[in-house]
């Protein structure tokens, strides 16, 4: 409430009248004070109504600012009274505070209070995925065999996707409908066997390295394809490596994964980054090689494919043929998943469906 203007008229009135005028505007600020207070539930409306009394431009300070128009006697005591009403104020606002504070206190205890008598609440643990599970695990065999792992970028350009692996202009994996062009001579890597061309250009032999990472196929998705899949590719570099090598190689990785028991074969195949290729199958192990729907009836399953290394590509990385040679294959790492879980369907892998997911 503003302390009312005071006219001309009022300003030659007897110095009763004016002590009378102001113990009344005195009396009704405290009035009101006292209402605003009262009613007030929060601290920060209460330190607006501080401001609004007792500031420098508050209402009880406008009143003070006028005692200079009293007499030497009367001022003393306009001064007493007023400084009863600004005691008074104060005393309500602190009285209030400690009031609001207290409450407010008290709700922040009851919001933040524990129930100790309520049943605990059991955390959920997490777990690697399966597919982290696996590529480590594989990491780890080729690891205790003294290989290096080795990673490389996702975008490539031609030359090693498909140039520095003996892959011709003309092949049908260059064309759009299989690989992803991200700007003219750059794709999304189709396979980690660029990671091999690198390394090769950047170290002498020996060299016994693995590639684990993601690769990118124009592949429609459904259960057994998608456009993103991992690999798990391998290479020697070495004299006198032979194909002996490899399949002693690939048998321990195999026994390490699937069992002692575990069988493969090496049938041949075509690669134009390998001369001898091969595609390498292991004995089912749902029917032991008998036969049965998770075979095809065939008793073996395709695993992966493999194969000695080009000379071209060796000469393209600038090692010499026919001093050093060496083999290398590659393993989809969502295959090796599927068959080890029984999985059927790759989807299951991608979709993060906790209900699937927290089986491993």
């Amino acid at each position: 409430m503003s302390c009312p203007v005071l006219g001309k008229a009022f300003f030659i009135e007897s110095g009763k009248e004016w002590i009378k005028n102001m113990k009344s505007q005195l009396e009704n600020i405290k009035a009101l004070a006292e209402q605003e207070l009262s009613a007030c539930t929060d601290l920060k409306v209460l330190e607006t109504l501080r401001v609004k009394y007792l500031g420098k431009k508050g209402e009880l300070t406008a009143i003070l600012k006028q005692m200079g128009k009293l007499s030497a006697e009367e001022r003393p005591v306009m001064g007493q009274h007023a400084n009863e009403v600004r005691q008074y104020i104060e005393n309500e606002i602190s009285s209030k505070a400690a009031e609001l504070s207290a409450r407010e206190q008290e709700e922040k205890i009851k919001a933040e209070s524990i129930d100790i008598t309520l049943p605990g609440k059991k955390q959920q643990i997490g777990s690697l995925h399966p597919l982290t599970q696996v590529m480590n695990e594989v990491t780890e065999i080729f690891m205790g065999m003294g290989y290096d792992v080795v990673e490389g970028p996702e975008i490539e350009t031609e030359y090693y996707n498909f140039t520095a692996l003996n892959i011709p202009e003309n092949h049908p994996a260059r064309d759009t409908q299989d690989t992803f062009y991200s700007a003219e001579n750059f794709v999304l890597r189709t396979a980690t066997s660029t990671v091999q061309i690198r390394t090769m250009e950047n170290r002498k032999p020996p060299i016994r390295i693995i590639s684990p990472g993601r690769v990118y196929r124009s592949d429609a998705i459904d259960a057994t394809h998608s456009p993103l899949f991992h690999q798990i590719e391998g290479l020697v570099i070495d004299k006198g490596v032979t194909m002996s090598d490899l399949k002693g190689t690939l048998e321990t990785l195999m026994k390490k994964l699937y069992g002692e028991d575990c069988k493969i074969r090496l049938r041949p195949h075509y690669f134009p980054f390998t001369e001898p290729s091969a595609e390498v199958d292991i004995m089912c192990f749902n029917c032991g090689g008998k036969g049965c729907p998770m075979c095809k009836n065939e008793g073996w399953i395709e695993i992966l494919g493999a194969g000695m290394v080009h000379p071209k590509v060796l000469e393209i990385c600038g090692i010499d043929s026919n001093e050093y040679g060496g083999f290398a294959f590659g393993i989809g790492l969502e295959r090796i998943v599927m068959r080890r879980y029984g999985i059927k369907d790759i989807r299951l892998l991608i979709e993060n469906d906790l209900r699937f997911l927290s089986q491993f």
